[in-house]
């Protein structure tokens, strides 16, 4: 189940990217790690963890097949544990991001293409399938699956508000479009003391468990978003960045992990937003909070976050969004005056683990579509079709062929060229594995195909985008309205 939140801005009310789910691939995975002895946060947990563990116990002292299926699950998680990092399940959240539903759990990327983390754990896959074969943990799944569901709406207002207020105080619009994604998977099987927050190209995800009030870690939630809404800009900002990169010879002995150390644009990110964090998680009352978070972060490495809190005090007081002001914010960055600033810093001896981690380095060709989707988005054709078409110039294998064809064929479909347009989403449809990209390539073909008065294949391929395996509400309404009523656009074929 997923629930998209609602972002109001002056009164209007929008979808936006952000959606909230629940997943039997997660509570199966969790189940299984459960039952192994995973107990972080058990004290803190609703009472539904508990329930579930107890469900699963009973289940394996009744079948000698799912005890030993658990037992499989429980050495391979002990042997795939590293020195210092013991009980961590990290890995197995990074992984089962990219697994399908139950009861195959087949991963939808390729073993190379997987996060090197998920990757090291993909041996568990086949003992999962078998644990719950053996261990019914689809009926278990169904016993709660309610109150699983329920965790959804209750949890909706709260966040959507934590995103809104976000939003307005970055004064940027929220588009939508198929390439990118946030979303906040919710897991009551895991700590709620403890916050996962990924970042697969332009795709970014959150899971969290409510403890035993419903209660969520909103800090976290907001911390990933903003790199959401922020990462892509600096992507369109390369230039000014590369200045600021002699900044990094004078950051090696700080304590924050080697990825800031070594791209800048990473870097200038994180510093940009802790210093939003700072203005807006702490009372502008509270004066001396709000410079000792600073400061901290200054300590940790991240000595950028002074200079854009300071120019923050200026954006708030204009009409100028985020988007069209973060050129404005680095080219007010004096790369002398915060060289002498870093030189001057006392380093901390370690610094408090990133949020959103493992970092993961997108390809090259990931991280130019995603500039293109942006662009896009951002109503630059010219610019999106340039990036597209050089993506497709270096092919490499995997999605990114597909995507960028996808691309180059909403350009066209925009630009009333229905016939290239037709031809690349076949194309696409032929090469991308993405269930997202899949599906709208498919419910953009019924589309073009509605206009051209052919119904039985426009029928077709709505039935394809429901069966392309992605679970987002605006696709599947898509789809099902597609197959109720043929499309007939105003102007162009657009979703």
């Amino acid at each position: 189940m997923l629930l998209f939140l609602a972002a109001s801005r002056r009164g209007a009310a929008q979808a936006t990217k952000a959606q909230l789910e629940v997943s039997e691939t997660f509570f199966s995975l969790a189940a299984g790690l459960n039952s192994c002895g995973y107990d972080a946060g058990l004290d803190t947990s609703m009472r539904l963890r508990q329930a579930v563990r107890a469900d699963v116990e009973a289940a394996l002292q009744k079948s000698p097949a799912a005890l030993q299926a658990r037992n499989a699950i429980c050495q391979f998680w002990t042997e795939h544990q590293l020195p210092g990092k013991e009980g961590d399940i990290t890995p197995y959240l990074s992984l089962v991001l990219d697994l399908g539903p139950a009861p195959d759990f087949a991963p939808t990327l390729s073993e190379a293409d997987l996060a090197p983390d998920a990757s090291r754990v993909l041996g568990v896959v086949p003992l999962l399938q078998k644990f719950y074969q053996a261990g019914g943990l689809h009926s278990i799944w169904q016993k709660y699956q309610a109150q699983y569901q329920a965790l959804v709406p209750k949890c909706h207002d709260a966040i959507s508000h934590v995103l809104t207020e976000t939003d307005l105080y970055l004064k940027v619009p929220f588009n939508n479009y198929p390439g990118e994604r946030f979303i906040v998977y919710l897991e009551p099987l895991l700590s709620p003391a403890a916050v996962d927050a990924r970042n697969y190209a332009s795709n970014y995800y959150v899971v969290i468990s409510p403890d035993h009030e419903g209660h969520v870690r909103f800090p976290e939630i907001r911390h990933t978003y903003l790199h959401f809404v922020l990462d892509p800009l600096a992507f369109l900002h390369g230039n000014s960045l590369k200045q600021l990169e002699p900044l990094l010879e004078d950051l090696r002995s700080a304590p924050m992990s080697a990825s800031f150390k070594n791209d800048i644009s990473l870097l200038v990110n994180e510093c940009l937003i802790r210093a939003i964090e700072a203005r807006t998680s702490i009372p502008k009352a509270n004066e001396a909070a709000r410079n000792d978070y600073v400061q901290r972060s200054v300590e940790e490495g991240f000595v950028l976050t002074r200079v854009f809190y300071d120019q923050l005090s200026d954006f708030e007081k204009e009409s100028t969004g985020l988007k069209n002001a973060y050129g404005n914010l680095l080219h007010g960055v004096s790369l002398e005056r915060e060289r002498k600033r870093a030189r001057a810093v006392t380093f901390r001896a370690q610094a408090e683990p990133e949020i959103v981690g493992p970092l993961q380095t997108a390809p090259d060709e990931e991280r130019l579509l995603a500039v293109a989707e942006q662009r896009l988005a951002a109503g630059d054709r010219p610019g999106a079709e340039k990036i597209a078409n050089q993506v497709l110039q270096h092919n490499h294998g995997g999605d990114q062929p597909g995507h960028a064809v996808f691309i180059l064929a909403r350009i066209a479909t925009l630009s009333g060229k229905m016939e290239e347009a037709r031809t690349s989403f076949e194309q696409a449809v032929q090469s991308v594995h993405d269930p997202r990209i899949l599906a709208w390539s498919h419910i953009y073909l019924a589309r073009i195909y509605d206009i051209q008065q052919n119904r039985d294949v426009a029928v077709e391929h709505y039935h394809a985008a429901l069966a392309a395996g992605d679970p987002s509400a605006d696709t599947k309404n898509a789809a099902e309205k597609g197959l109720t009523t043929p499309y007939a656009p105003r102007t162009a074929v657009r979703p």
